[in-house]
Formats: C-alpha cells, structure tokens, sequence
C-alpha cells in the first residue's frame, strides 16, 4: 500500500511525516502545558500585570522560519534517500 507510512522496526526509522507528526505533537503538549501553567500563576497572583502585558506584547512565533528551512532539509533529505538505491 503506497499511502501507508512505516516504521523500519530493525533500525527504528520513522517516516519524516510521523517525525513531523511527533515533533508537532511535543509542541502542542509544550505550550498546553504552559498555558496550563500561566493560568496557575495568574489566578494564585503569581503573575504581575508588568509581565502579563510584556507576554501580550511580544508574542513568540509557534513555528519560526528557521523551524520551516529545517523541515525542509529533512524532507528533502528523506526524499533522496527513499530515491536512491539501497545496498
């Protein structure tokens, strides 16, 4: 089946899109958990309004283009590899 992706379960080698589907998921759980931990904080007054508003202020990217080119290399990396002959 050409659509289903695999685990090369002898060298455990995942396909770049469940890389990409874990990496994505670590990230999701990484800032649900911040959240989660922000809303601690401001509710046990933990938080000044000094640092809330710097947090609104400067917004850090969830994905920054140097994530997008590393992607990319590794994409492309993969692609060429399952191009090319295996020995």
């Amino acid at each position: 089946m050409p659509n289903v992706r695999h685990i090369d379960r002898k060298h455990k080698n995942m396909d770049v899109r469940d890389r990409l589907i874990v990496a994505l998921y670590a990230q999701l759980k990484a800032e649900r958990e911040t959240r989660e931990t922000l809303e601690w904080a401001i509710r046990n007054g933990a938080v000044s309004k000094e640092v809330l508003e710097a947090i609104a202020a400067d917004p850090v990217p969830v994905v920054t283009s140097e994530d997008i080119a590393s992607l990319e290399k590794i994409i492309a990396l993969d692609e060429r590899r399952s191009r090319s002959p295996r020995q």
